[in-house]
């Protein structure tokens, strides 16, 4: 198995934690991450997932360039 950094350990967590949170919101009407965290932290919740979404997208693309 590969051995991953802890950025990238982070930024697989975020995405679940924000994925969970998605199904949580398109089911149930039900934010947990502002539930938990109230709407100002919850709003730098939120930009972190965005910004481990991209992070995640650039190292597939440069994984998939270097097949």
């Amino acid at each position: 198995m590969k051995n991953y950094s802890t950025i990238d350990l982070v930024a697989v967590i975020l995405l679940l934690v924000g994925g969970l949170n998605w199904g949580l919101v398109g089911l149930f009407d039900f934010n947990v991450i502002m539930a938990i965290f109230g709407m100002v932290i919850a709003r730098i919740v939120f930009v972190l997932i965005g910004v481990s979404a991209v992070f995640r997208i650039i190292v597939w693309a440069r994984a998939k360039g270097s097949k």
